[in-house]
């Protein structure tokens, strides 16, 4: 398992209540399903709105349980944001 840093922005960030945490996970889907059981609620819906960047890497339309997570790495979860 690889220890990671989950940052959230906008409307995960605030159904989160904090701006990132750490989890330990293999893959993106680890991460997420780990993130989902911290979070019951209000970030489990804002989640199936977000994108993701591993690493600076956009995630885009791969299978989250494809993407694995390196030691010491970052997600980033980035709901829709507004404006231009």
């Amino acid at each position: 398992m690889a220890k990671v840093t989950v940052r959230y922005w906008a409307a995960a960030k605030a159904a989160a209540g904090v701006a990132e945490e750490p989890y330990e996970a293999v893959t993106l889907a680890d991460a997420l399903g780990a993130v989902r059981e911290c979070h019951p609620g209000e970030l489990t819906r804002v989640l199936l709105r977000c994108s993701f960047l591993v690493d600076g890497d956009p995630v885009g339309t791969r299978g989250h349980e494809t993407v694995r997570l390196a030691e010491g790495g970052t997600v980033e979860v980035l709901p829709p944001f507004a404006g231009g």
